[in-house]
């Protein structure tokens, strides 16, 4: 019996409730172009429509179902996907309950999703029976006689049959043709080649002395540039033109690469010097990547305690096998320090991963790593899926950042997308951090991790004197974030010729206004969330969903003239440094100063040369950064983050102001640090004053433990949202009753603590609201198939209401 070739694919824009890889048979024509990692295009659904797809396997089948659709073509001329990210897709589909083509999707640059442009002409040769609405469209296409787009075919001819074109194309009345386009084309040059002619193929041609000194410079050097050697000789491209045209020379494109290496000065690679403290911490990481089998370490330092050398020295390792290393970082604030860093190392063996590059290149950064001629790829989240075929090390700095944990679908935890990595390719697994998660620094000290510590800052380096400020009493302030002894202090240092960070973790001018009179508070009218007055172009904006308005001061409910602002941010600091030292060079960062592409990059580098003397701003401020001439760090108002209704506040907290404190004498000048707080006699302070982590753990662990949060469990949390506060809460309790019932009839051996549904502390965000359900559980394969059915009964007769799972959420509210 003849055999057939049949296909499993991921197939895009499926809904989770139906999701699989779904079979298609490969035609004779395809056996040999279709495989597992490539793009295929394949009819879908009862219209048949056509759609991307990404084959996972391929095999042969005596007797395949009758009813397998057919791959329509392929994409692709080689897999863009490994079977090692195949597996990972898989695996984060597990996780994350997405679809397959959504994890694949991760893997893949934005610049290489294709658009399908679907056009039909009439089939003239088709002598068949038409019906009313068939013979309309025919004759419609017959009288263009050329290919015209569905959607415009259907609007002249006024009919609103969705599937009619695809019938009529089933029944050979017409002809469909498929445009494939990428999104981001790849970049060219034009570029010019002398051709070599045999001596009696050699034709006397008469050329101009500019023609003449075009073909000497091509000869002596060979290909070049239109641009360049137009630049060099001073000539026009008419000069080339015309050459090729007398068939001396030949023209054509080259593929170059958008390099955003721009801001970087290429430098000769330094020796890395480590101390003996590092050096045992080296060799330690050394012995387990020799292992040659998976492994994690917790590489757990105190600011400043020259971790980013310990990598240095160990990537040198991994590169001397030829493996690639994966460095990721939680912030894209931090990308251009620890780039240049990098390339000044390791030059255009690097190459980078965030958001804020164009998608050109984006595009070529992951072409070069595919291609091999990049060994490092640094960045952040999205630099975990770099499409290395062999992976030795991975890197993840500032490890317990929540930056890490992807907030849209697929909700993956780039820590866990690593780890499964390095099973699949036997690498290492670097977590580093100077105040490590709760669930890293758990799983060292029970020995699932090795440990490895950096007790000491590097060199002369030692760690700043840290003071906390009383601010319970407004006598004590000189605004409403400086307190008196801040101030002198920070012109003090001015003084001195040093520089200062101020963090506060608040952006905009005022944080809400209010109407003294009735006491309405400006809200987002689509957000359940107060407006924030910015102050630079004088309008209340919501922080959430980006509506803006112009500010006044008359209340819309009262009518009053009465409207005040309250609280502060870091325009409100700002403004406040300028009047308490005017001469001063002062630099804000936060997302409203950080919008162009470079901004991080030209903002860090003007604070380094010195060309500014404070720095404020948010929390893209508080880590990685090290600026030799800090020599003070003041910490804000973290109260509003400590009480925050989060089981993980005082972990955040404690993080945050040992993190910025460590900003303060990373150089060779002595550092200071101050805590600004209306609690000071509350333990944390004290622990972040002397970068306690390790207290700091031992005296959390326990109300973790007594209340059953993590590390002592896991968290899943099932999210409802919708335009109705009343079908989302219903919902919720719709939901809660079938977890209810599909737990004891199926999953009675799960252990749960189920608490809800609640309303998060902002409910309603971009018009819709929104509930929760807590569950407290245990991470393993059957809590995941329970989720999994649940959310697969649930949407299958719930409409509207739009519904996700997410286990272990950096933030529960």
């Amino acid at each position: 019996m003849e055999l057939t070739t049949v296909a499993k694919i991921a197939v895009e824009n499926t809904a989770y409730s139906f999701d699989m890889l779904f079979e298609y048979s490969v035609p004779l024509n395809l056996c040999h172009s279709v495989s597992a990692g490539k793009r295929v295009l394949v009819p879908f659904g009862n219209s048949s429509k056509k759609r991307i797809g990404i084959v996972f396997s391929v095999y042969s089948c005596e007797n395949p179902s009758s009813k397998l659709k057919s791959v329509c073509s392929v994409i692709d001329d080689e897999p863009l996907l490994t079977y090692e990210m195949l597996m990972t897709a898989n695996y984060i589909r597990e996780q994350t309950f997405c679809t397959y083509f959504d994890a694949c999707k991760m893997f893949l640059p934005l610049g290489y999703s294709m658009k399908i442009h679907i056009s039909y002409a009439a089939n003239t040769e088709f002598n068949g029976e038409f019906n009313e609405c068939e013979k309309i469209i025919f004759d419609f296409l017959k009288e263009k006689n050329n290919f015209i787009d569905g959607e415009t075919i259907l609007k002249k001819c006024n009919i609103k049959d969705n599937f009619i074109l695809d019938n009529m194309q089933n029944k050979k009345m017409l002809i469909c043709n498929v445009d494939k386009h990428r999104r981001t084309n790849d970049a060219t040059v034009k570029m010019v080649r002398p051709l070599q002619k045999a001596d009696d193929e050699k034709i006397e041609i008469k050329i101009t002395k500019k023609q003449s000194k075009v073909l000497e410079i091509l000869n002596e050097v060979g290909p070049v540039s239109v641009k360049e050697i137009c630049y060099f000789t001073g000539y026009t491209a008419n000069v080339i033109t015309a050459l090729e045209t007398k068939g001396l020379v030949e023209l054509y494109d080259d593929e170059v690469y958008r390099s955003p290496y721009e801001l970087f000065d290429e430098n000769e690679k330094e020796e890395i010097n480590l101390s003996a403290e590092q050096t045992a911490a080296y060799n330690g990481l050394v012995n387990l990547y020799n292992e040659e089998s998976a492994k994690c370490s917790l590489l757990y330092g105190v600011t400043g305690s020259g971790k980013t050398q310990v990598y240095l020295k160990l990537i040198d390792k991994v590169l001397e096998d030829n493996r690639g290393v994966i460095v990721l970082i939680p912030e894209i604030s931090l990308t251009p320090q620890i780039l240049s860093q990098f390339y000044e190392q390791y030059g255009k063996e690097v190459a980078v991963f965030h958001s804020a590059l164009s998608l050109g290149q984006r595009l070529d950064e992951w072409k070069r790593v595919k291609k091999g001629e990049a060994k490092i790829a640094v960045g952040t989240r999205s630099a975990v899926f770099a499409p290395f075929d062999n992976i030795g090390l991975i890197i993840i700095d500032e490890e317990q950042e929540h930056t890490y944990k992807s907030e849209m679908t697929p909700r993956y935890h780039a820590r866990d997308v690593a780890g499964y990595r390095m099973s699949k390719h036997n690498g290492l697994l670097v977590l580093a951090s100077a105040t490590p998660s709760f669930d890293s620094y758990t799983k060292a000290q029970n020995g699932a991790f090795s440990l490895f510590e950096l007790e000491n800052r590097y060199g002369n380096a030692v760690l700043p004197d840290v003071e906390i400020i009383d601010t319970t009493y407004n006598s004590d302030m000189v605004g409403e974030n400086i307190s008196k002894r801040l101030a002198e202090e920070i012109r003090k240092n001015f003084e001195q010729k040093k520089q200062s960070i101020l963090l506060l973790n608040r952006r905009g001018y005022n944080t809400f206004a209010k109407c003294c009179e009735c006491g309405t508070v400006l809200s987002c009218p689509n957000c359940s969330i107060s407006l924030t007055y910015h102050i630079k172009n004088h309008r209340l904006m919501c922080h959430y969903c980006g509506y803006s308005i112009p500010f006044t001061s008359k209340c819309s409910k009262c009518g009053n003239d009465a409207v005040n602002f309250n609280g502060s941010g870091t325009q409100k600091l700002e403004e406040e440094i300028s009047v308490i030292i005017p001469e001063a060079k002062v630099l804000r960062m936060d997302t409203d100063t950080t919008v162009s592409r470079f901004s991080y990059e030209e903002k860090f580098k003007s604070f380094a040369n010195g060309e500014y003397d404070i720095l404020i701003g948010t929390q893209m401020i508080a880590k990685g950064l090290d600026f030799p001439n800090v020599t003070l760090v003041g910490v804000l108002s973290v109260d509003q983050m400590l009480f925050n209704d989060d089981y993980k506040s005082a972990e955040r907290t404690f993080d945050l102001m040992t993190q910025v404190i460590g900003r303060s004498g990373r150089g060779n000048f002595h550092g200071k640090a101050f805590i600004q707080t209306s609690f000071p006699d509350i333990e944390i302070f004290s622990l972040a004053k002397s970068q306690d982590f390790k207290s700091f753990y031992n005296i959390e662990l326990p109300l973790r433990k007594s209340m059953i949060y993590p590390p002592y469990c896991d968290i899943c949390v099932i999210g409802f949202a919708g335009e109705k506060e009343h079908s989302v809460f219903k919902s919720s309790i719709e939901f809660l009753n079938l977890l209810k019932k599909i737990h004891s009839e199926k999953f009675s051996d799960v252990k749960i603590i189920v608490l809800g549904p609640v309303s998060p502390r902002v409910s309603k965000v971009a018009g819709k609201y929104r509930y929760r359900i807590i569950i407290k559980c245990r991470n393993n394969k059957r809590l995941r198939e329970m989720v999994g059915t649940l959310l697969k009964d649930f949407t299958k007769k719930n409409k509207g209401i739009s519904i996700y799972a997410e286990l272990n959420p950096e933030n529960m509210m």
